[in-house]
């Protein structure tokens, strides 16, 4: 007897659908085989699966087993596929009318004693079995929140194996979790404000322009100037995540594996900030089953470097693809698998190896050889992919000591949310979602510059030797700074200031 059901594996951030079909022959020698192209832990559901049977009191007999994972050409990995596993011998030995698995998707992981366990890339499955119309999705109860997302899908998560067994042999009713609350999130979640930072006005502007046109950001300065507390204040004036960037969040969390039990859909933007230590691979995402890397889980968020120089070479100049494309593509022999990865790369470094070069509080130990060697860590192509540069000096006793408030989040973020908005009704649904994605024809057309910006333009590209690439950032932050005047067309002073922004342009 062959029975046929249904679960399904990720590939990216993306599920795709597994066909399992069990044939069980009660002559001959006992035995069992699986194909289709299983990885190990796939393989290894064998002995979970018999385990989680005996334990929960089912008894099937001698056979000839053969399992199949169709499509037969593409690998499975994972240990969702043990609870379809055990249904499907359950059904393929007629405990389990098989006409009930009709239109049902099935993933979890099972315990020796039968119990179901979470299982990573839950969200992808349900997505997809929402657009196969499928009548229902069964997963472990600790994936509940998160299948529940795919609204206007029946989501089923029993305790154990007995329980499922018992509600698709059709014995005992269970209810369909309600529709998860997908309301889009109204707050920025962090609990910091850039009223905390004394002085360094020039910085928040800068930081205020990247927000507003989702531009990359290099921090500048000596060490306790506040680089680290300006950055880690961005996220409380970027717009709150709607319900697409949301979803796109969360689905790159559900399939690492790193969403909180009973967890439901991320709201608020990520902040990530590894340390310099950190390898090629955990930066852009890899590895033999590729999985996503730090750039990815800051998607529609912040990504912050931190000691920028002091990262490997390798995995800065691995950077430089996701930061201009969007997505960091891991290629391997047999596949290659695409991660998004848009997100604001906001960097900080010392201006030289002893952190004091230009403090005129501090005497600079560096010698020029040094500070060389030093700005020579980070490639001019990276540098040309980070709009912002901008110097973040030390801060004096008396701004340090002032009662008085500089810009608050609430304000900066007032002005930012009106920019966007901007942006928003220029391009359209269709469009980028804000000028730092400016490219091509767009570009072209919604950055012209008059007789007098192209004069401005041509001196800066002459004295400041700028790349194409330069001069199209220089270009976009311009276009956004004139957004938040509300200004129709990128004037001269629009020009001037997204130049001055660019420090490193200026051999500082």
């Amino acid at each position: 007897m062959v029975v046929r059901l249904y679960s399904g594996g990720v590939e990216g951030v993306d599920a795709y659908p597994v066909e399992l079909e069990v044939d069980y022959v009660r002559q001959g020698l006992p035995a069992f085989t699986m194909v289709g192209l299983a990885e190990a832990a796939v393989r290894e559901a064998k002995d979970r699966v018999f385990a989680a049977l005996r334990a929960c009191g089912f008894r099937l007999p001698p056979a000839r087993i053969t399992v199949n994972l169709a499509p037969a050409w593409r690998r499975k990995n994972g240990a969702g596929f043990d609870l379809p596993l055990a249904v499907g011998l359950l059904a393929a030995s007629e405990i389990i009318p098989p006409e009930r698995l009709r239109g049902l998707y099935l993933t979890g992981e099972l315990s020796l004693n039968g119990a179901l366990r979470p299982v990573s890339g839950v969200l992808p499955l349900a997505l997809l079995a929402r657009q196969r119309h499928a009548v229902g999705l069964v997963a472990p109860p600790g994936n509940g929140t998160e299948a529940a997302m795919a609204r206007g899908l029946k989501v089923y998560t029993p305790e154990n194996l007995t329980s499922c067994a018992a509600f698709l042999a059709g014995t005992e009713s269970l209810a369909p979790l309600e529709d998860a609350d997908l309301s889009p999130s109204i707050t920025c979640g962090h609990n910091v404000d850039f009223a905390e930072v004394k002085g360094q006005e020039a910085a928040k502007r800068a930081l205020e322009v990247a927000a507003a046109g989702g531009h990359n950001v290099l921090l500048i300065g000596p060490p306790g100037s506040g680089k680290t507390m300006l950055a880690r204040r961005l996220p409380t004036i970027l717009p709150p995540l709607d319900f697409e960037e949301s979803l796109e969040v969360t689905k790159i969390y559900s399939v690492a594996g790193k969403l909180a039990p009973e967890g439901g859909l991320i709201r608020t933007r990520p902040f990530r900030a590894p340390h310099h230590t950190i390898s090629d691979v955990a930066l852009v995402g890899g590895g033999s089953w590729p999985h996503p890397g730090e750039i990815s889980f800051a998607h529609r968020g912040v990504l912050f470097l931190d000691e920028l120089p002091e990262f490997r070479k390798s995995a800065l100049e691995a950077l430089r693809q996701p930061l201009e494309d969007g997505t960091a593509v891991i290629a391997r022999a047999s596949h290659s698998v695409t991660f998004p990865a848009h997100c604001m790369l906001v960097a900080a470094m010392n201006p030289c190896p002893c952190g004091y070069y230009g403090d005129p509080t501090h005497e600079c130990t560096c010698k020029p050889e040094q500070r060389a060697r030093y700005r020579a860590r980070l490639s001019g192509p990276l540098l040309d992919r980070i709009d912002v540069h901008v110097e973040v000096p030390a801060v004096s006793y008396t701004e340090f000591s002032a009662t008085s408030q500089g810009a608050t989040t609430a304000v900066m973020r007032d002005r930012v949310l009106a920019a966007r908005e901007m942006q928003r009704l220029r391009y359209g649904s269709e469009g980028p979602r804000c000028n730092g994605e400016l490219s091509g024809a767009l570009l072209e057309r919604h950055c012209t510059l008059d007789a007098s910006g192209h004069a401005l333009m041509e001196a800066a590209v002459t004295r400041l030797s700028l790349s194409a690439r330069a001069c199209a950032r220089v270009l976009r932050m311009a276009r956004t700074i004139a957004d938040m005047e509300e200004a129709r067309d990128i004037a001269p002073q629009h020009l001037a200031e997204a130049v001055a922004l660019r420090v490193l342009d200026r051999g500082e």
